[in-house]
């Protein structure tokens, strides 16, 4: 059976209060969202996650900031980036960044490193945040330090009136082990963003559809112990509508998508995207890529597409998806057989590849 994708469902929800059009979510890179793209991508019906660690609340004004790491050559970048992020965090900017969004009528997610959750928590509630996101490289429910607090994910969900979504992870009973504290959501992915160098530095990562499977495998055994439905959300790694299709049959709820984000017109670099550890002083997990100026947010979303390339209208691809496999909504759609197929890219595409266009595009 197939189905009209104009009456398929994509919608998401997590939890009873927090719901979106579109299950796409912004990354929290501060090349891609600041208060501007996060009120943008709000009104097309998705969420952008503002970072309450990055320049747009080290700055009053990160414009300038942010331009100035676009247009630094590649052998200064580096150093520009970490004298960009040794200004401290100003706490009154991240609430007068949660308030802008929220001002404008759109949903409000804000990510925070762990060891500034617990302090942060009561004012991102106040200012009026909706999701509280907690991201580092890999975190578990279980951690060990002789030099700092442990934070725990069971606390500060109690603490939390709005959900509290932690990431990242690709390992199953690492998920099932987050899922118990009663988080809301799950950030799947170690590595695979295109500003992500992880891999090569640390030499850790899954591959996202294996990685969101196991932690899909892990929502459904918690809700079978009669836990909640925790949202799957697959971070990075995705570059065209095929991926993010993809990560949906792969049992996603939604996907959190960056670089190509920074090739709309809306991201506040104009172009460019960099991960949150690239600055890090001590060991930089990651790069600044220039992408390029290529459609709007609108284009890039919902479409019209303007290429055959698959850049564009992930919306209507992912609808599309859905109504091909007879998939009704993405619950369902979660459930279609994939299968290991390496060649299916280019299987009887010669002439595009040959002439460089389509799915020949490099």
């Amino acid at each position: 059976m197939t189905l009209n994708p104009d009456e398929v469902d994509i919608t998401f929800s997590m939890g009873d209060r927090f719901k979106l059009r579109l299950p796409f979510w912004g990354s929290a890179m501060d090349g891609v969202v600041d208060v501007d793209f996060a009120i943008a991508m709000g009104r097309l019906g998705g969420v952008a996650v503002l970072n309450l660690d990055g320049v747009h609340t080290r700055y009053e004004d990160s414009a300038p900031v942010i331009r100035k790491i676009a247009e630094a050559d590649r052998s200064t970048v580096n150093a520009v980036l970490r004298e960009a992020y040794k200004e401290p965090v100003k706490p009154h900017l991240i609430s007068e960044r949660i308030k802008a969004i929220k001002a404008a009528g759109v949903a409000c997610a804000v990510s925070t490193v762990p060891a500034r959750a617990e302090e942060r928590a009561d004012a991102v509630q106040k200012a009026g945040a909706d999701v509280y996101v907690v991201q580092g490289t890999v975190l578990t429910a279980r951690h060990s330090s002789r030099s700092y607090h442990q934070l725990s994910f069971e606390d500060l969900v109690r603490a939390c009136e709005i959900p509290v979504v932690v990431g990242n992870c690709v390992h199953y009973e690492t998920a099932l082990e987050l899922m118990e504290t009663g988080i809301a959501g799950i950030l799947v992915g170690v590595g695979p963003g295109a500003a992500c160098t992880t891999r090569g530095v640390l030499g850790v990562g899954v591959p996202q559809v294996t990685a969101t499977a196991d932690v899909a495998a892990a929502r459904d055994e918690h809700m079978r112990r009669g836990g909640m439905r925790v949202a799957v959300i697959t971070d990075g790694g995705m570059r065209i509508g095929a991926d993010v299709c993809k990560a949906f049959a792969s049992g996603a709820d939604a996907v959190m998508i960056g670089t190509p984000l920074a090739g709309s017109e809306e991201s506040a670099s104009k172009g460019f995207n960099w991960g949150m550890a690239t600055p890090d002083p001590n060991l930089p997990r990651g790069t600044r890529i220039q992408v390029g100026t290529k459609a709007t947010l609108r284009e890039i979303l919902l479409g019209p597409a303007r290429v055959d390339d698959g850049t564009q209208n992930f919306a209507g691809a992912l609808r599309s998806a859905l109504g091909v496999c007879g998939a009704h909504d993405i619950a369902e759609f979660q459930h279609v057989e994939m299968v290991i197929a390496p060649s299916i890219v280019s299987e009887g595409k010669v002439f595009q590849q040959a002439q460089h266009v389509g799915m020949g595009k490099s």
